[in-house]
């Protein structure tokens, strides 16, 4: 049988091409949906109403206070018996002392690492240079020049320790009001900026001239001698331990500290009788 063109046509491609042909696309057509990209927000943070800052904490009253002593060493009494001894063997304290903070902080100054004798004579020369106590004051420490301050006996570091606490007076950055005014925290702080003051000297201070209750010298080698034998430990309490020991004496470490001097001084021995 004669084939068409036609036919012949039809089965040549059937034959070449046994399978149909399929059409692939190029994969960097293929049509994938859009990713929505967030856009970067300028809106500041909703903040919380502002408040004022919480007020300082009370200045406790000082030990010169009346009434005051009593009842710290009411409280030391009956929170710790040993040293309930050492308080019924020793004469009660005496926080009288009239003296201004400025005058008693270059009173410190001076006196570091000198006897009491010859700190005192310093002293003396010191206020020679002055119409009276009453007029040493900022700006007239500050007329006097490193050698007068020299030629009474203060060495020159100590006569920049003394007109660096003379200029923080003149600036503002103390003054004998503030000094009263100040919670320990702050008044730690501000004292330990003045050249030659430090930890101890802090302390000191806090305690015989603002006679503040709750002052736990830590580093004070006398006060860790007298917990040493009022505890019977065989060595010294370091800083934390001290913290720990005295926690029982808050609001009164001051006065119990004041009770180790006399503790030392008797050299850890009670006398027989009390008074």
């Amino acid at each position: 049988m004669k084939r068409t063109r036609s036919q012949t046509k039809s089965n040549s491609i059937s034959n070449n091409n046994p399978q149909p042909q399929i059409k692939t696309l190029n994969s960097s057509k293929i049509p994938f949906p859009a990713k929505k990209i967030p856009k970067l927000t300028t809106k500041k943070p909703i903040l919380p109403p502002s408040s004022s800052p919480p007020p300082p904490p009370p200045i406790a009253k000082p030990l010169s206070s009346t009434g005051e002593l009593e009842t710290a060493l009411n409280h030391l009494r009956a929170a710790d018996p040993l040293l309930s001894t050492i308080i019924n063997t020793f004469p009660s304290p005496q926080f009288s002392n009239k003296i201004t903070p400025f005058f008693s902080l270059i009173k410190t100054l001076i006196s570091q690492q000198l006897s009491n004798k010859a700190s005192s004579s310093i002293e003396n020369r010191f206020i020679s240079l002055f119409d009276s106590q009453s007029s040493i004051l900022p700006n007239a420490v500050l007329s006097l020049t490193p050698t007068q301050l020299r030629e009474v006996g203060i060495s020159g570091p100590k006569a920049t320790y003394i007109h660096d606490l003379s200029t923080k007076y003149a600036n503002g950055f103390l003054s004998d009001s503030s000094i009263i005014e100040m919670d320990d925290e702050m008044l730690y702080e501000k004292l330990m900026s003045v050249k030659g003051i430090g930890p101890w000297s802090v302390h000191m201070f806090m305690i015989f001239t603002l006679h503040r209750p709750d002052v736990l010298p830590v580093g004070d080698l006398v006060v860790r001698r007298g917990v040493e034998k009022l505890y019977g430990l065989k060595g010294l309490p370091s800083p934390s331990q001290m913290e720990v020991l005295c926690e029982k004496w808050k609001p009164y470490r001051s006065v119990g500290s004041w009770y180790m001097y006399r503790f030392v001084e008797a050299k850890g021995v009670l006398p027989s009788h009390t008074t």
